[in-house]
């Protein structure tokens, strides 16, 4: 795991690397700049290209000059350095920087308070202000921030860009500038991992500047970010002698009559993710369907307004609510798993709907379940939320005080975990916002439930392999749409190469 720091977490990084590595900060900040600056010629290798660098005077300045030098000794011919000059306080390595850079004879030119702005032509490089920023941009700097997004140039942010919170609420009206791409020093930061970043952020990577990994695991951050080698570990290749048996048997509680396309792909992923046994219990009038579509599923059939009989006993977990409808009906049925069934249950859709409307069901649900809401599923259990960090928040809150684990899906999607921790999912793509897509992540995530994963393994590996398969049929064929059934229907490829 990849652990996710605050501003006052990544400040504390710095000075325990510098202190005990040991190293000057001047060499810190040029390690950070070299690292910024091979991810940088990656990405610009025309050596010919107008490159504007906008710096402030602080650490995040200074990052920005020695950018600009070392760009100037890799001959890059066409750069030009912007030294906003709003006060008179500089920190020492930015002085440091400026004389290097003034050394070997690159022109500078200083912007004043309250005075006009010249254009620029070419790649703009953001190092105005750097991660410390704790209030809303305002008087020259929010009128250069301002001018700089006129400007509609290619811009790149040194770490992240400025007027951006690393983390807490972000305010919609804020300036900020906006960047096409942000290489930032050692991890993301957690905010890019909110909506809300969306209109300031187009894309990010992570360039390692070396800072000291063990005082960053001693902080013991709650926020996480997914890496491949976490999945790696966490699942179980199949052995010899094994059987249907050794992989558990899952039951997926789904469907209505026009909306059996739900409970199908919610027990299809089932199968495909690994379930050795998986029983739909679908309406009378979707069972052709059933046996038409999977005959690998068998069924337990509802019939009218009757609860169907069921063996819980033999169920190693229950996956509950796509396509299930919210009628009496629904709600019975809802409040009968509640009531017979007392393992982990895989909670979702109209069954967190009804969850939201009949708020007693909650002394019901077994403790270590799982609900998978998606934002407005969220906000109808847990009250509305103006922004993205209020909803991390209550996730960690509400995954405390219910003891479950809250899978709350978005472009990362979160889990937050009893023992409150929030671990981010890299995986996963655009091509996947399509109806569906949900039914077939419960599943998963049920069928590695009944597979005796522990119900923190069947999240963090649920939502990573959904999204894996995912990015291997989106990302190499290019393609707009990518469709759960094809989703469903890849898991098996993808999970044999994490386990190779």
């Amino acid at each position: 795991m990849l652990s996710l720091l605050t501003a006052n977490q990544i400040r504390e990084a710095d000075a325990f690397t510098i202190t005990n590595e040991p190293i000057a900060p001047i060499d810190l900040m040029e390690r950070a700049s070299t690292a910024f600056a091979g991810r940088f010629m990656i990405h610009f290798h025309d050596k010919s290209q107008a490159i504007t660098v906008y710096c402030g005077t602080g650490n995040n300045g200074g990052d920005g000059l020695a950018i600009a030098r070392i760009l100037y000794e890799h001959k890059y011919t066409d750069l030009h350095i912007k030294i906003a000059r709003f006060s008179e306080k500089a920190s020492n390595d930015f002085n440091i920087n400026l004389g290097r850079l003034e050394r070997i004879g690159l022109s500078l030119t200083e912007l004043k308070p309250n005075t006009d702005f010249p254009a620029d032509n070419g790649v703009i490089i953001d190092a105005l202000l750097g991660s410390g920023l704790n209030k809303p941009l305002s008087g020259d700097y929010k009128k250069l921030a301002e001018f700089i997004n006129g400007l509609n140039k290619t811009v790149v942010a040194v770490d992240v860009p400025t007027g951006f919170f690393t983390d807490g609420e972000i305010d919609p009206a804020a300036t900020v500038v906006k960047a096409d791409l942000v290489i930032t020093f050692q991890q993301p930061k957690i905010n890019f991992l909110l909506p809300e970043s969306a209109p300031y952020i187009k894309d990010w990577e992570v360039a390692a500047i070396g800072i000291d990994e063990n005082f960053v695991l001693s902080l013991n951050s709650p926020y996480q970010f997914i890496e491949e080698y976490d999945i790696k570990k966490v699942l179980k290749p199949r052995q010899h002698f094994s059987n249907k048996g050794t992989y558990g048997h899952a039951l997926i509680v789904a469907g209505q009559a026009k909306t059996m396309g739900a409970a199908l792909l919610c027990s299809s992923a089932c199968v495909y993710a690994g379930s050795g046994l998986t029983t739909a219990c679908v309406p009378e009038s979707g069972l052709t369907a059933l046996n038409s579509y999977m005959p690998e599923i068998m069924a337990i059939v509802r019939k009218g307004d009757e609860l169907p009989v069921i063996e819980w006993a033999q169920f190693n977990t229950i996956g509950i609510g796509p396509g299930l409808g919210k009628d009496k009906n629904a709600l019975a049925l809802l409040t009968d798993v509640f009531t017979n069934y007392h393992q982990p249950v895989v909670i979702d859709a109209d069954a967190l709907n009804l969850l939201a409307a009949n708020t007693d069901l909650w002394k019901k649900v077994p403790a270590g379940s799982i609900i998978t809401p998606h934002m407005k599923e969220f906000d109808r259990l847990f009250g509305k939320h103006i922004n993205w960090w209020q909803r991390i928040k209550s996730c960690m809150e509400m995954a405390i005080q219910r003891h479950i684990y809250i899978v709350l899906k978005n472009d990362y999607t979160l889990i937050a975990t009893p023992e409150g921790k929030v671990y981010f999912n890299p995986t996963g793509n655009p091509a996947m916002a399509t109806g569906g897509m949900g039914d077939v992540l419960t599943g998963i995530i049920t069928s590695l439930l009944a597979q005796k994963y522990t119900a923190q393994e069947a999240c963090l590996a649920g939502v990573y392999i959904h999204g894996k398969a995912g990015d291997a049929l989106a990302l190499p064929n290019r393609m707009n749409v990518v469709l759960p059934e094809q989703v469903a229907g890849y898991l098996p490829e993808v999970m044999v190469k994490l386990m190779a």
